[in-house]
């Protein structure tokens, strides 16, 4: 039997294990954790308030060190932050003082003045903001600065984007719409993308797999497949049953915050 080779965008984490040492004790936030992402794949990740997913997401980033374990992105140790992975935060971190098109070029480098005006117009058509290169931060709606935001992590081309409840701060309605843009833009891209999130129909709404998390500290409870066709209707009795399970890791059969009739 031929073995198919690794991709370079294929993610590897541990075992992995984190502890925060702190002025009044040591915090176990990571446990153990495996993970195995085959890229192109979306996969989202809930768990409980504490339970290590955003540090988790740093270290993937390389923005946090100090871990046991190890993090792969194909054959290539992850040891500090690099062009390969893009991240988008809750906040949409944009520099006031720069227009929109500045701010989405804001991280390329060493490239042709043509090739980064390429690059941007391409992105900012990917994201629906053609018409607003000149605008400034404090102009667009919050929706708007997060498409923004999601542009600039994937100009660079990154193999895997990163994205902790990039929608934590929007109302309904803006939230639901971004998880559609997002939906799509991955479709385009096929870019791996993590998504951190509390909301677990937003997980299963976006994620190939929703992996839970237990309470800190942070291990694997569950992978769970979402074996639903695109777009995913979340009335569906199928939708309902995926909920009601990833609930029930959390609550117990009396504390599940809804009613439901599968």
């Amino acid at each position: 039997m031929t073995i198919a080779a690794a991709r370079t965008d294929d993610l590897r984490i541990g075992p992995l294990s984190k502890t925060f040492s702190l002025p009044t004790g040591s915090v176990h936030a990571l446990d153990s954790i495996r993970l195995d992402i085959p890229g192109g794949r979306f996969i989202s990740i809930v768990g409980a308030s504490g339970c290590g997913k955003s540090t988790l997401l740093r270290i993937i980033a390389g923005l946090e060190t100090g871990y046991d374990g190890h993090v792969t992105l194909g054959d290539k140790p992850i040891t500090g932050p690099g062009l390969d992975r893009g991240v988008v935060f809750q906040e949409h971190r944009l520099l006031p003082w720069l227009t929109v098109e500045a701010n989405i070029a804001f991280g390329l480098k060493n490239l042709p003045p043509d090739e980064i005006a390429r690059r941007v117009a391409e992105h900012l058509e990917l994201v629906g903001l053609a018409g607003f290169a000149k605008a400034y931060p404090h102009q667009l709606s919050g929706g708007m600065a997060q498409r923004v935001a999601i542009a600039r992590a994937l100009v660079n081309q990154p193999q895997v984007l990163l994205l902790d409840e990039p929608f934590g701060a929007l109302d309904a309605m803006t939230k639901i719409q971004m998880q559609q843009e997002v939906l799509r833009i991955w479709e385009v891209e096929k870019t791996t993308m993590i998504l951190v999130t509390h909301d677990i129909d937003e997980a299963i709404f976006l994620g190939d797999e929703v992996v839970v998390m237990s309470s800190r500290p942070g291990t694997v409870k569950m992978v769970l497949p979402v074996e639903l066709s695109r777009p995913r209707d979340r009335s569906s009795i199928d939708f309902i049953a995926l909920r009601k399970r990833i609930h029930r890791e959390f609550f117990t059969e009396a504390e599940l915050p809804f009613a439901y009739e599968i």
